[in-house]
């Protein structure tokens, strides 16, 4: 519990360095925070911005009030719930291989021609929101291209940046930082593990300010970007921040900003989850031009509130090969209809609204999760037939708040899906003991001992992935391939 806690009050120290460089805001309706410093001024003002926005769009919902989410201390009128007998709602889940009309899904051809857009359809209009038709295009610039070791290991580092079209509104500026690694004794395009994350400068400023939380981040053994290496694969960090900011007062402002040419949001408009996603595509498009990148071979991975934005870009995007999902908790791959950690009203307060559609906030006013017409297993479910990693920590080690049993409990409801498309699900509904992986199949599960982290998970999943992205074997994503 201590390193999330530390993690997060982090974050609110560093915010206002983070909301002028790169547009990252706090963890605000979160998990347990220590004590917070005094807001700085231009914190301040984003939370009052943010605040009207979303009155304005609870104005334009009919809504006038919304609950709260639950208190991640434990104490006050709306305490979280971390007791696994009390997680049950008895609400039924929708139902992915069932059409609208009530008939069932029996086919391969029904998913694909009509049950899957359904779903879409309902996830762009009721919880995430629409992408524009017409989203300015991209243009991409190598930066720097540098030659370094990681390690032991020679590489070439290229520092990429997404030129959007701001043609239609000047006044706005969207530049997507990504950079990209590849083993320079590669002989041939190789995978590539792409992982959304913080910008390099946010975590130069959190680990500055922050020493003891710097060496509790620090790892033993090889790192992640090592591990990749050591496979003879290459790895990409993509900042959605540089897409979209993570506040309410940013959706004039980013990508969002740039294709309503500045205008406030309507209802079904989208929030900052599928921005991040799109960013992601657009890091993926660059992929598909570059011979270093093996682009049929591309992971998508996030921890947190960018294990959801990869889970969407998953989902969405049919080009991506494989995903780690890690600690993505409500509005990731948790089941809304599990009482446990996270809740609905957390997900729609100042702090996170920004992430959804405008219409998602009546599912917390006149509506409740009983109401939703999809849940969180119907956003695996999209992802099918391509393999999903889900990752998280234990309660006890501080990761209560993702839920790792709903999130599993969603894997479980996705497997029909999978199995009706010729791949295999977790091969169990029994929620497995912590550090038991279940990786024989299509969907993957892990629960490492730790906390609110990723680390621990991360030779499981590239042992999972090996199956997809290693050798000659024809990728999944041939099955499946296409654009959002």
């Amino acid at each position: 519990m201590q390193i999330r806690i530390a993690w997060l009050a982090a974050v609110g120290l560093v915010f206002a360095v983070a909301a002028r460089n790169s547009a990252q805001s706090p963890a605000a309706g979160s998990a347990p925070t220590a004590k917070a410093a005094a807001p700085a001024p231009d914190q301040a003002a984003i939370a009052q911005a943010s605040e009207q926005d979303r009155q304005r769009m609870m104005t334009l919902l009919g809504i006038r009030e919304l609950r709260p989410g639950v208190n991640g201390s434990g104490k006050g009128l709306h305490p979280v719930n971390y007791d696994e007998s009390k997680a049950d709602t008895h609400l039924p889940l929708p139902d992915p291989l069932r059409l609208e009309d009530g008939k069932p899904v029996t086919s391969a051809a029904v998913w694909w021609s009509e049950r899957r857009p359904q779903i879409v359809e309902l996830f762009n209009r009721e919880v995430l929101g629409r992408v524009p038709a017409h989203v300015p295009k991209v243009k991409w610039e190598a930066a720097s291209v540098t030659r370094e070791k990681n390690g032991e290991i020679p590489v070439i580092t290229k520092r990429l940046v997404g030129h959007v079209d701001n043609s239609s509104d000047p006044a706005i500026s969207v530049n997507i930082d990504l950079t990209l690694t590849t083993p320079a004794n590669a002989t041939g395009p190789v995978p590539v593990i792409m992982e959304l994350t913080f910008s390099r400068e946010f975590m130069q400023e959190l680990m500055k300010r922050m020493p003891q939380l710097a060496a509790q981040m620090k790892t033993s053994g090889p790192t992640w970007q090592q591990q990749a290496l050591a496979r003879g694969w290459g790895y990409a960090e993509y900042v959605p921040t540089s897409v979209q900011p993570d506040n309410g007062a940013g959706l004039t402002e980013g990508i969002i900003g740039l294709a309503n040419r500045g205008q406030p949001r309507r209802p079904d408009d989208w929030g900052a989850l599928r921005a991040w996603a799109w960013g992601a595509s657009r890091a993926l498009d660059y992929f598909e031009t570059d011979p270093a990148v093996d682009a049929r071979r591309v992971a998508i991975a996030g921890h947190s509130r960018y294990g959801k934005a990869s889970l969407v870009a998953m989902a969405y995007d049919r080009r991506f090969a494989v995903a780690y999902i890690s600690s993505s908790g409500e509005a990731g791959a948790k089941l809304y209809r599990h009482n446990y950690g996270e809740d609905i009203g957390n997900i729609a307060a100042p702090g996170e609204y920004h992430w959804m559609a405008g219409n998602f906030l009546k599912y917390d006013g006149p509506l409740t999760v009983a109401d939703l017409p999809v849940d969180a297993h119907e956003l695996i479910a999209l992802c099918a037939p391509r393999p999903v990693f889900i990752g998280a920590g234990t309660t006890q080690g501080g990761d209560g708040w993702a839920d790792a049993e709903g999130m599993f409990d969603a894997e479980v409801a996705a497997g029909p899906v999978y199995r009706l498309l010729g791949r295999k699900d977790l091969g169990t509904t029994e929620f497995p003991p912590v550090e038991t992986a279940l990786i024989s199949g299509d969907l993957g599960f892990r629960q490492h001992s730790g906390g609110h982290t990723p680390g621990p998970n991360w030779p499981t999943f590239f042992e999972f992935a090996s199956r997809y992205l290693q050798g000659k074997s024809e990728p999944v994503v041939a099955a499946a391939r296409g654009g959002n």
